[in-house]
Parts: C-alpha cells; sequence; structure tokens
C-alpha cells in the first residue's frame, strides 16, 4: 500500500464533522446566553441561523438539520425567557429560522446527491484511465523501470502524453508518446497508440520496423478521431526504446520526440538521436527510420519525458532545465528520481502544468552485466 494514500485516509479527529460539530453547538450556546444579558431592545436571536449555515459547509443533510433544530429550539427558549414566546414577533422568527434551516438542509440533500453523482463518474473515469495506461511493473529482466504522469486537466489522470513498456524473448522495449492535444480530448488517440504498440511489439523483430507499423496505423485511424475543422491536424511524437538482454547497449528510434537523457556519475547528457516525422504526418509516403545506439551500462539511469516537461515555466515565463535538475539525483534508483523530479517541476510552474508531462525512468540494475563497457555511441549499420 502507499504509504502516503495509506495516512490519508486517516483523518485526525479533529478535522471529522462530527468534531466541527462543537462550533455551531458553540454559537447557539453564545448567542443564547448573550441574548439574555443585552438590553432588551436588542435581538441577537435571528443570528442563529448562522450555526445551520456553518454546519452545511462540512456536514450532510442530517447533521444540519440537527443543528438548525437546535437552534429553532433556542430562539424558542429566549422567548420563553423573556414571557414573549407567543408573540407574534417571536414567532415570525422562529418561523423564519424553521424555514431558512429547512433550505440549508434542501441544498445540503442537493449536494449531497451531486457529490455521489460526481464520485461515481470520476470512478468511471479512474477505471477507463487506468485500463488505458497500465502502470508499469517496477522491473523488467535487470531494468528498473518508474513512470509518472501529470495531467494538465483537472480530474484527470490521464491525457495526451502515453507510455507503455513490454517484454520480449531478448529484450525489453519501452514507448513513450505525446499526442497533439491534451487532456480528454487526447485520450482516444493516446489509446490508438499504446493498443498498437502492444500488438506490434511483439510482431516486429526491429524498431524500424515497429516504426513503421505504428505510423500505418495511425495513417489508418487518426483521421478517423479529428474533430471538424481539424482535418489533417492529428499527430504523435513518439519515441521507441529497445534494451537487449545480451549487451550494454540500448536502441532507439525518433518519430519528432523530445531525447533521451542518460544520467550517470552526477552528469546528465542528451542522447543525440535522428528524429523522423511525428506519426500521422508523412501518410502514405515511406519513412527511413534511423536506428541510433549508446551504450548504457549497470547504474546508469535513462530518462525519457514528453514536452510538457521542459516547456513547463515558472512565474518569470523560465523553462524548465531537466538535465540540470535531474542531474542531481541520478544516482537515485528510478522512483526515487521521478519523486524528487515531481516536486521539483510542480514547485517551478507554480504548483499546475499547462500541458500533460510524462516521465519514464529505466535503469540497468548494478551488478547485471558489469563487464559493460564505458559510454559510448554510434550508429547501427
Amino acid at each position: 500500500m502507499d504509504i502516503r494514500r495509506g495516512w490519508a485516509g486517516v483523518r485526525p479527529p479533529w478535522q471529522s464533522s462530527h468534531a466541527l460539530l462543537v462550533i455551531p453547538v458553540v454559537l447557539i450556546v453564545v448567542i443564547t446566553a448573550v441574548d439574555q444579558l443585552v438590553p432588551a431592545d436588542i435581538h441577537l436571536g435571528p443570528l442563529l441561523v448562522i450555526a445551520p449555515a456553518i454546519t452545511a459547509s462540512f456536514a450532510g443533510p442530517w447533521l444540519t438539520g440537527l443543528i438548525g433544530f437546535l437552534a429553532v429550539g433556542a430562539q424558542g427558549y429566549i422567548g420563553w425567557h423573556f414571557g414573549v414566546l407567543f408573540s407574534r414577533n417571536v414567532l415570525v422568527q422562529i418561523l423564519a429560522l424553521a424555514v431558512l434551516s429547512a433550505l440549508i438542509v434542501f441544498f445540503c440533500v442537493l449536494r449531497e446527491r451531486h457529490r455521489r453523482q460526481l464520485a461515481q463518474v470520476r470512478s468511471v473515469a479512474e477505471a477507463t484511465q487506468h485500463a488505458l495506461l497500465w502502470p508499469l511493473p517496477g522491473q523488467i529482466g535487470p531494468v528498473q523501470i518508474a513512470c509518472l504522469y501529470l495531467a494538465a486537466e483537472d480530474e484527470a489522470q490521464i491525457g495526451g502524453d502515453l507510455y507503455a513498456a513490454t517484454c520480449l524473448d531478448s529484450c525489453v522495449r519501452v514507448m513513450i508518446g505525446d499526442v497533439r492535444g491534451k487532456g480528454l480530448s487526447a485520450i482516444g488517440e493516446a489509446a490508438l497508440l499504446i493498443g498498437a504498440f502492444r500488438e506490434a511489439a511483439h510482431q516486429h523483430t526491429t524498431l524500424p520496423a515497429l516504426a513503421a507499423a505504428l505510423e500505418q496505423s495511425a495513417d489508418r485511424n487518426l483521421a478517423h478521431l479529428e474533430p471538424d475543422g481539424e482535418e489533417g491536424e492529428r499527430f504523435a511524437t513518439v519515441l521507441l526504446v529497445e534494451m537487449p538482454d545480451e549487451g550494454p547497449v540500448t536502441r532507439v528510434v525518433s518519430c519528432g520526440h523530445p531525447p533521451p537523457l542518460l544520467l550517470s556519475h552526477g552528469s546528465a547528457v542528451t542522447i543525440p538521436v535522428h528524429p523522423a516525422p511525428p506519426l500521422g504526418v508523412s501518410g502514405p509516403v515511406p519513412v527511413d527510420y534511423t536506428l541510433d545506439v549508446f551504450s548504457f551500462a549497470p547504474g546508469d539511469t535513462l530518462l525519457l519525458y514528453t514536452d510538457g516537461v521542459i516547456e513547463a515555466r515558472d512565474a518569470t515565463g523560465a523553462f524548465y532545465e531537466l538535465a540540470q535538475r535531474a542531474a542531481q539525483w541520478g544516482g537515485s534508483n528510478p522512483e526515487t528520481l521521478l519523486h524528487h523530479l515531481r516536486r521539483d517541476l510542480l514547485a517551478h510552474a507554480g504548483g499546475r502544468l499547462h500541458d500533460d508531462a510524462a516521465l519514464v525512468a529505466l535503469r540497468c540494475r548494478p551488478g547485471a552485466d558489469a563487464d559493460r563497457p564505458a559510454h559510448g555511441r554510434g550508429r547501427r549499420p
């Protein structure tokens, strides 16, 4: 169980609605007592409506109705105390307080109904989003994996960014991508590419062939998801990564996606890649995908990301310096690295991003293939 989620479910007693009931009860007692001490021409009884109004902010209709009943009773007690309980003025005050309390309870009922409907819709949306963007396993073979998704839209857990990973007989393949648009409107395109990757990754032996298969799928299907007035404007950037079991290398194919970062010994190096056009742009025209190969030693971390990370701005308009920020946590495990980056990125952006952002950290477990050579890169013939 996630520790933070576990503690979040334990509400301190002073934060519970039952504990907060002390506030309106004390208000009723204080207003009733003070009303008996002030001069006779000053009437504080109408202020009792504050008690059910405050209760409605943290409690349901039953507790709000109880406080409203106590407030009406207190108003009646004040009238009885001064011997004017059945006077027209006091009876009108009691009736008005009862009507206002009833209205407050009515709005509490409506609010609770809407809250239940929202909770049901939210649970369905979360289940749908979880089914689409499966959480990556913590480890596949010798590779440790951690992922992070920050959606720009409220109430959304995913949007236009995507990632997926699969394990083949001889390698691990990972995809990270970014479809045009953001938030809930881009989920359809993300679902299409994730499904195509999960199927095609097991059918093609090379990354260029896999990229070509994804391009064909995007060319066939993205057009059907285009809203009116946006014909020909649906595309996606994708980065495909392959980590073979037998060698100290990592292979990459970029379809217009930002290049990965290699974190090693406190430094962050941007891996130079030869990007092809984004998926859905070239149409039926064949694309020549370049396979870039670089060394990936045990203990190194490969950081994949979408442009929502590097395009996040602070209050002055400065972009987030991912390479510089990530380098200081390069020696951490993937989960810890993304934990630090999440806090740092949100702090930089003022607590909220304006575009979806995704990060995937890959690390070859120290001790696996310890005899791997030093860093270097080259192009596979």
